[in-house]
């Protein structure tokens, strides 16, 4: 039975790849281990496939024509995509990764990620780049279409089959510039309402569980300004009087690197006298990743950076 595909040959790819980015037959030729004979044939058949020359002479060199200029970035992630397919799972190196991987996550979230995460990527894997893209209330669906590799932050709209590990959980403390009056003298819960405060909330709310403990109490605190993100508050609150909340280590626990910023940003945190719900960090990707090579290597990257300590980093729970 003849095939509905006649021209369909994976080592044609391969080998358009290697012309196409050595724009040489011999030197395309060493590369993939073969005879300049053989790379030659191989070019004239793939002249004939594509109805184009590709590479044509220019005076010692061969230059690419249009069409293999369009072509060439194709062919590249094609044979990406070939290598991955045919990668026995669980034999990838880090260093041979090739892949863009996008996260969702808060702005403090990717602000402590990006960091460390780069710096893995560059230490054991530098062909891997990071988009991170805002929060957003349809991160389940995102994760099972595939646009969204690893959501990261307070998971709490997932999918029944979406997996979900817990990073840390941590405390909300408040963040205030060094000399604020809060600074100085024992914090109680009037002084803190007392105090002018900077709310977060990508939905553009004036309250939360600090207003719900304050209440019980009696007292209520003055929201001054309402902003989609932590990063905002925080350099808000570094600049003036108003209070912001930061999210932040357990005491007695290694700093969290969800407050660097503040600690880059000159606030003090301090402990607040009143019982907030803690904030749990987690990360969440659809199951069909589980068992990927990359992707396993992305999330224990992740763990590294939100757990340093972490004695087998490689342990999926």
């Amino acid at each position: 039975m003849s095939s509905p595909f006649p021209n369909l040959d994976a080592n044609l790819a391969v080998a358009l790849d290697a012309l196409l980015a050595e724009r040489s037959v011999t030197r395309a030729a060493a590369r993939l281990h073969t005879s300049p004979a053989a790379m030659s044939r191989t070019l004239a058949r793939l002249r004939r496939v594509l109805q184009d020359p590709l590479l044509v002479r220019a005076g010692q060199a061969m230059v690419p024509t249009p069409r293999a200029e369009a072509l060439r970035g194709e062919a590249a992630a094609v044979v990406r995509r070939l290598e991955a397919l045919l990668t026995p799972s669980g034999e990838s190196d880090p260093a041979a990764l090739r892949r863009t991987f996008t996260v969702q996550a808060s702005d403090v979230v990717g602000a402590a990620l990006a960091p460390g995460l780069l710096e893995q990527a560059r230490r054991r894997a530098p062909g891997v780049s990071l988009r991170v893209l805002a929060e957003d209330a349809e991160a389940g669906p995102a994760l099972r279409e595939g646009r969204v590799d690893l959501e990261i932050g307070a998971i709490d709209h997932v999918d029944p089959e979406t997996r979900v590990e817990e990073l840390a959980a941590l405390r909300m403390a408040a963040g205030v510039r060094a000399g604020h009056p809060l600074a100085e003298g024992a914090l109680t819960p009037a002084r803190l309402a007392a105090a002018e405060h900077v709310s977060v909330s990508r939905r553009g709310r004036f309250t939360g569980p600090l207003d719900a403990a304050l209440a019980e109490r009696g007292l209520s605190r003055r929201v001054g300004a309402v902003l989609p993100g932590h990063l905002a508050a925080m350099a808000l609150a570094a600049t003036s009087d108003v209070v912001c909340l930061v999210p932040a280590a357990p005491a007695g626990e290694a700093p969290s690197p969800l407050s660097a910023t503040a600690d880059a940003l000159g606030l003090r945190l301090l402990e607040i006298p009143l019982p907030l719900p803690p904030l749990t960090i987690a990360m969440a990707w659809h199951p069909r990743h589980t068992a990927d090579v990359p992707h396993r290597w992305l999330r224990d990257t992740v763990r590294r950076v939100f757990r340093p300590d972490t004695e087998n980093p490689n342990s999926e729970r």
